[in-house]
């Protein structure tokens, strides 16, 4: 959830200038080189003529892959002549090349093949327009098997226009222990309380950062929704790579989440689910 410290769900962990907080960022920093150090990664590119960063970085940044001259998404399902893939206006059709990766991963990871596809297509959005940021689908899948299980918490279903079957809604942001008091910043108007502000959609939103980092994905001119999941995903990723950060490196990746959520067994919880669908979309 993105709320500044503490996390929503946790006692205030120990600040960045603590030595537990530091031992356990630096833990986490060499476990991610440990990774790159055993040759465990390959990297692929979405699209063979999209630039590649001048070297690979120590954490895993798994890219899409299709067939050379495939379509990126699009509303002519064009490739436009920098190379660039965009997901505007439009995210959905049949010349879409995510829609067979997402279906054949889903069957590796249990995400929702919806969910892949938001992240995915968060995933080329920012790599055109922050490509010194380096996120990937990966990470951003990892945030939102925490968040809302893929936009599934609670029996919810995800549809094929990115909204869950119900409202995502998290509790009230009150004061009480371990939750921030946060008091209503929009009427009510996302989250229905007119008194605490509350955690909304699949990656779980308060109504401010919401304000400040919320764009619709597909580009149609509409107000962004937070419980869509591709408005939610890209949102995700513009707040995650503010502020220059490189999520490319280890030191990087691990501010951006702690920003997130500024809870160190949240962020190894991230990297965990990361690195496992990762894994599993690079397997034979």
């Amino acid at each position: 959830m993105v709320v500044p410290p503490p996390s929503k769900t946790e006692p205030r962990p120990p600040t960045r200038g603590s030595a537990g907080n530091l031992v356990g960022r630096l833990a986490l920093v060499l476990l991610l080189l440990a990774f790159v150090a055993g040759g465990a990664w390959a990297l692929a590119t979405f699209n063979r003529s999209a630039p590649r960063p001048a070297a690979d970085p120590p954490f895993p940044v798994p890219f899409l892959e299709v067939e050379p001259g495939a379509a990126a998404p699009g509303s002519a399902g064009e490739v436009p002549a920098s190379g660039q893939p965009q997901a505007s206006p439009a995210v959905t059709g049949s010349a879409e090349p995510l829609t067979g990766w997402a279906a054949s991963l889903s069957e590796k990871t249990d995400i929702p093949a919806r969910a892949l596809r938001a992240y995915a297509i968060a995933d080329l959005v920012m790599r055109n327009q922050n490509p010194a940021c380096r996120i990937s689908w990966a990470t951003l899948a990892g945030i939102g098997r925490i968040e809302s299980h893929h936009g599934t918490i609670g029996g919810a279903r995800l549809g094929e226009d990115g909204r869950p079957s119900r409202p995502i809604i998290g509790i009230p942001l009150d004061g009480s222990p371990g939750v921030k008091a946060i008091a209503d910043s929009d009427g009510g108007r996302l989250d229905g309380d007119t008194t605490w502000d509350r955690a909304v959609g699949p990656m779980q939103f308060i109504p401010t950062t919401w304000a400040r980092y919320a764009v619709r994905a597909n580009g149609d001119g509409r107000e962004p929704d937070p419980q869509n999941i591709d408005d939610a995903a890209l949102a995700a990723a513009r707040y995650l790579c503010s502020g220059g950060r490189d999520l490319g490196t280890g030191a990087g990746w691990w501010a951006a989440v702690l920003d997130y959520n500024n809870s160190t067994e949240y962020g190894q919880n991230v990297y965990s689910g990361a690195d496992a669908y990762a894994r599993a979309s690079v397997g034979g």
